[in-house]
């Protein structure tokens, strides 16, 4: 039976050749998808998804493997360019068919423009006899009478609604101004909630408490705005501008390690290390990257803390895709 199977049939070409590549890296490197993932630092999951092209693996993801499997990263990575490329095309097509669906689906819906339909059941295509419609008779005594108290209540229900106007109207003095009419709270808030990129789940409030990477928080623009160093190990402040939140990373960790993130005036979040490889804490809001502060104590007895400092610019964010990836750093206290 097959290792992996068949790539989708929809993959654009480089896509297909590039995800190839990284099957053929895994076989030759021995190595099982959970080997591959306790190495990288990347999940399972997201390694069967990356090997069996239903998502592109990130650069930082590419560049583990690499260094995993002891590949020169310099031709993976211009491949991994090329696939990226090919990636964004192919999502811009899905989307346009999308809304061309869409655009097809309100011009056929009902009460759109377009020609009329003959009402009516569709004619047979048997040899059976059509009786020709009934000429519409005389309404029978009992549905007058019923059409008659229709109608009667119906007005009843008009003059009670004209009144109960007519005596507010009545009620209140000419010189008092009306109030306008306020917009619904929905209107408002959905003209001021910012629409997030594709994939991103979380913004500000709404990401506390939460995993970065399943948020897709672990984009372009995640940078390292504080780091230090703390015995053998590392700490950081990782901060997302699209999510505006924050979370602590601890790199070269032993099992029993801590690191934690707090920021003012909120409940931090920790996270106690179980293997030898880097780990990270879930999210806090925060209104700025000077705002947070990751702090790590060491199984050992040792401790430091490294403050969130301003980010630099879209030109200095980090190019990632998990929680883990590399950033421009900045030396904490």
């Amino acid at each position: 039976m097959p290792r992996w199977k068949a790539l989708p049939d929809e993959l654009d070409p480089q896509v297909r050749e590039f995800a190839s590549q990284l099957r053929r890296l895994v076989d030759r490197s021995g190595l099982s998808v959970a080997a591959v993932a306790e190495r990288t630092g990347y999940s399972r999951t997201s390694w069967e998804r990356y090997l069996a092209g239903r998502l592109l693996a990130p650069k930082a993801a590419v560049l583990a493997l690499a260094e995993v499997t002891g590949t020169s990263p310099v031709h993976l990575t211009t491949m991994w360019e090329l696939a990226e490329r090919a990636w964004s095309r192919s999502e811009q097509r899905h989307e346009r068919m999308t809304e061309a669906a869409r655009a097809d689906r309100a011009r056929t819906a009902p009460g759109a423009s377009g020609p009329a339909r003959p009402a009516g059941p569709p004619a047979d295509e048997g040899a059976a006899e059509r009786r020709p419609p009934r000429a519409p008779g005389p309404p029978s005594g009992r549905h007058r009478r019923r059409i008659v108290m229709f109608l009667a209540g119906v007005i009843g229900a008009l003059l009670v609604i004209t009144s109960a106007v007519l005596l507010t109207d009545l009620g209140r003095s000419d010189d008092q101004p009306r109030a306008a009419p306020s917009p619904s709270r929905s209107t408002s808030a959905s003209a001021s909630a910012p629409a997030l990129p594709a994939g991103v789940k979380c913004v500000a409030a709404s990401c506390t408490g939460q995993d970065p990477e399943l948020m897709g928080c672990t984009d372009k623009l995640v940078q390292t705005v504080g780091s230090a160093k703390v015995g053998a190990s590392v700490v950081e402040v990782r901060y997302s501008r699209i999510c505006r939140a924050a979370w602590a990373r601890l790199k070269q960790v032993a099992p029993g390690d801590r690191v934690e993130i707090s920021a003012p005036a909120a409940a931090g979040y920790r996270v106690v290390a179980d293997a030898y490889r880097d780990t990270y804490t879930r999210m806090l809001a925060v209104q700025g990257p000077a705002g947070a502060r990751a702090c790590a104590t060491l199984k050992s007895g040792r401790s430091g803390c490294a403050a969130g400092r301003a980010a630099a610019g879209p030109s200095g964010a980090a190019a990632g895709g998990r929680p883990g990836g590399s950033g421009t750093t900045t030396t904490g206290q």
